[in-house]
C-alpha cells in the first residue's frame, strides 16, 4: 500500500507524521520527496547509507551541424532551446528532457549530456525499515527528476510512505502519483485551511482517496470541521498541540517513544488507513 502525507502549507506537522507512522509500522518503507527542503533524516539515524547521484539530460547542440532550420525551437514548449541567426541557444535548467528537438533536428546537430540535479540517500532504520530521501542540487530549479528517481526505487515495497513536498506545484503532483491513499496534515486556522482546500482540490482532480489529520487541533477555531462536514471529508484524527511534544521534537527524537498519547493517535490513524493491511 502506498500512502502520500501532504500538507497545504509549510510547519503544519507533515514531518512529524510521516516519521511517527513511519516508526510505528513493524514493516515499512519512508521515501522524503520534499527534495527542496528534506528534514525527515533529522529524526531517523540508520545504517548501510548509500548516496547516488541523480541526473537528467539536456541538449548540446554541434554549431557545425546546425543549419538552423528553427525546427527545435519550434517544438520546445519550455523555450529551452531558442535557435538565432548563427547559435542556438540551449537553457539547461528550463530542458524537461523529453528528447523531441533530437528527434525533430534533421541535420543531427543534437545531442545530450548529463547534469547532476540532486542526490538520493538510502539507509537501513531496523529489520524491515528502509528510508530514503532526496536533495536538490543549489541553484537547480525543478525537484521533480529527483521525486520519480524515489518512486521509482521504491515502487515495489509492499508499505510505502511518501513524505510530500507541501503545497500543490508539480512537485506535489508527482509525489501522490499513482499513491491508494493521501493523508492531509491541516492546522485550524484561516490560513489552515485555505491552504487545505487548495489540496483537496488537486486531490479530488486526480480522483485520490484522501482523510485529513488535525494537527494543533486546541489552537486556531472550529471552521477547519465545519469544512470537512460540508464537504463529507474523513477527518482521520485530531493532534493536540503540546510544549512537550515541541521540546522532544526539538531534541530529534520521535514522539511515539516518549508519549503514548502520540503513539495511539499514529495507533488510530494507521488502524483507519490501513485496516486489515496494519501488522501492528
Amino acid at each position: 500500500m502506498k500512502i502520500a502525507i501532504l500538507s497545504g502549507k509549510g510547519g503544519t506537522g507533515k514531518t512529524t507524521l510521516s516519521v511517527n507512522l513511519f516508526s510505528f509500522l513493524k514493516k515499512a518503507t519512508l521515501i522524503d520527496t520534499d527534495v527542496e527542503e528534506p528534514n525527515s533524516h533529522l529524526f531517523l539515524k540508520g545504517y548501510d547509507l548509500l548516496e547516488e547521484g541523480v541526473y537528467k539530460k539536456h541538449p548540446v547542440v554541434d554549431d557545425e551541424a546546425c543549419d538552423y532550420c528553427g525546427a527545435c525551437g519550434n517544438f520546445c514548449n519550455f523555450n529551452a532551446i531558442i535557435p538565432a541567426k548563427k547559435k542556438v541557444l540551449v537553457f539547461q535548467d528550463l530542458c524537461h528532457d523529453c528528447g523531441g528537438c533530437k528527434l525533430v533536428c534533421e541535420s543531427g546537430a543534437i545531442s545530450y549530456k548529463d547534469k547532476e540535479v540532486g542526490k538520493l540517500y538510502h539507509s537501513t532504520i531496523a529489520k524491515n525499515k528502509k528510508f530514503i530521501y532526496g536533495n536538490l542540487n543549489v541553484g537547480e530549479v525543478s525537484g521533480v527528476r529527483i521525486i520519480e528517481s524515489l518512486k521509482e526505487i521504491s515502487k515495489n515495497e509492499e508499505i510505502l510512505l511518501i513524505d510530500s513536498p507541501p503545497g500543490t506545484s508539480c512537485s506535489t503532483v508527482a509525489a501522490i502519483e499513482g499513491v491508494d491513499y493521501c493523508i492531509i496534515c491541516a492546522e485550524p486556522t484561516p490560513f489552515g485551511l485555505s491552504d487545505m482546500r487548495m489540496v483537496v482540490e488537486l486531490l479530488r482532480a486526480q480522483k485520490q482517496n484522501f482523510g485529513v489529520v488535525v494537527n494543533k487541533s486546541n489552537l486556531g477555531n472550529d471552521d477547519i470541521y465545519q469544512y470537512l462536514d460540508e464537504e463529507n471529508i474523513e477527518l482521520l484524527e485530531k493532534i493536540k498541540f503540546d510544549r512537550e511534544f515541541a521540546s522532544i521534537l526539538a531534541e530529534g527524537k520521535i514522539l511515539i517513544n516518549h508519549s503514548e498519547y502520540f503513539r495511539n493517535k499514529m495507533k488510530n490513524i494507521v488502524k483507519k488507513v490501513m485496516g486489515d493491511n496494519c501488522d501492528q
